[in-house]
């Protein structure tokens, strides 16, 4: 039987049950079309790099060690073709990961824990950091939590007072449209964590980060509240797949 460099690679991932051995085309000395385009392929990323490989192609590397045989393009087009970007491959939920061709529930599962892996290194690059001066890093985060979240969800970016992120946490979870929030709440929890400042952060699922005049006045009330209290509102961040907007650069607060 020949010897694939394939082999070795997590067979356990592997959704379709293997053919018997006399029906294969290695059986009979010939190796499937696609383990010399996967060597072709990791050859491409190592030497000229993950930019030089377009998404679906990365994703093909990622598939080839979720589905260890078998020819992963046709599974990585028809993801991307569903839902658009490798970021929103990895953002979509589970149910419709499997609703993919070639996608069963081991490999969706696979792939939203990539997508965990990836938002804890994004949460990485800034916690304990001054966060004013690692706006790019805070805003890679919160798109990689929040950008293709299904439903609303407003979180607290809470700071000490050299403006480190002390804690990061979801307050609330609310419809497509949205999300109640209680800006007594949101202060009390300042208070009990010690912060001093506060980021708040929500998303638009429809994609579009444009404020709405109820984001304007609900953060309003929350800035209102904290000044009472010595708690500062550095801004309103609106999370959407077309991008993010912040309410202080838009001279909104």
């Amino acid at each position: 039987m020949a010897n694939t460099s394939d082999d070795d690679e997590r067979s356990f991932f592997s959704e379709a049950p293997m053919r018997p051995a006399a029906k294969t085309k290695a059986a009979i000395g010939e190796k499937p079309h696609y383990l010399g385009h996967r060597d072709r392929l990791r050859e491409r990323f190592a030497s000229a790099g993950p930019d030089a490989l377009p998404d679906y192609e990365v994703l093909e590397l990622l598939l080839f060690r979720l589905i260890p045989r078998a020819d992963t393009k046709p599974a990585a087009k028809a993801l991307l073709a569903r839902f658009g970007t490798l970021a929103e491959v990895l953002g979509a939920p589970l149910g419709l990961l499997q609703e993919v061709k070639g996608i069963g529930p081991a490999v969706a599962l696979d792939l939203k824990i990539v997508a965990a892996t990836a938002q804890r290194m994004a949460r990485g690059e800034v916690h304990g950091r001054e966060i004013l001066s690692s706006w790019t890093q805070l805003l890679d985060y919160c798109r990689s939590v929040m950008a293709f979240e299904a439903r609303e969800q407003f979180r607290i970016l809470f700071l000490d007072k050299k403006n480190a992120l002390i804690a990061d946490e979801v307050q609330q979870t609310g419809t497509v449209d949205h999300t109640p929030v209680y800006p007594r709440e949101v202060i009390k929890r300042a208070l009990e964590l010690s912060a001093t400042a506060i980021i708040l952060v929500h998303n638009h699922p429809s994609g579009d980060p444009t404020p709405s005049r109820a984001d304007i006045e609900m953060t309003k009330e929350i800035i209102d509240a904290g000044k009472r209290l010595g708690i500062a509102v550095h801004d309103h961040i609106i999370i959407g797949r077309k991008g993010n907007a912040s309410m202080k650069g838009l001279l909104l607060i």
